[in-house]
């Protein structure tokens, strides 16, 4: 919905209530637009962060292999005392 922002101070209510419900609300002035309403996002609490850290961890921490260390794995190209050979 394009509405003026003339018009919008009549309905600001109405308008506000409309974008929270998911419409898109954008405001013209001189018939451009120039400002939109958008519903704020609700934040997660510590509580819900530390959640879903712990779940992303457990994810990672299920799918980890574990190998050859790569800290060793160009040793060929040197010698003894870390020179190129």
């Amino acid at each position: 919905m394009r509405i003026s922002v003339t018009e919008a101070k009549e309905q600001l209510t109405d308008l506000v209530r409309r974008a929270e419900a998911g419409d898109e609300v954008v405001l013209t002035r001189h018939g451009h637009a120039t400002v939109m309403l958008v519903p704020v996002q609700r934040r997660p609490n510590a509580t819900e962060r530390r959640k879903v850290i712990a779940a992303i961890q457990a994810a990672v921490a299920s799918k980890r292999t574990y190998g050859a260390s790569a800290a060793r794995s160009q040793d060929f190209l040197y010698d003894e005392n870390g020179l190129p050979k």
